[in-house]
């Protein structure tokens, strides 16, 4: 059975592939900068603010770092709704 994507948008018109996120992380300490850093000097940052203020980090298991003006806060609870719809809809 082949399993459905599930994204969820992340702002700007952006989304990202819920089963690809290894961790969502905020952006204000030292090694969260060096981590973008050091993404986008491997060419794998990708930049989903929209010229916004970067409140949110997801590390992809492509190793690609997603920076997004949506709060860690925001994308937990896209995803619980996400899943909650799922739940309901199979029931």
């Amino acid at each position: 059975m082949k399993r459905k994507v599930k994204f969820i948008s992340i702002g700007s018109g952006n989304a990202v592939a819920i089963n690809r996120i290894v961790s969502m992380i905020q952006p204000d300490s030292a090694p969260s900068k060096r981590l973008m850093q050091e993404a986008r000097s491997k060419g794998l940052l990708v930049d989903a603010t929209g010229g916004k203020k970067t409140k949110s980090i997801f590390i992809m298991d492509s190793d690609h770092v997603v920076i997004s003006a949506l709060s860690v806060e925001t994308a937990l609870a896209r995803m619980e709704e996400n899943e909650n719809d799922d739940e309901a809809s199979e029931g």
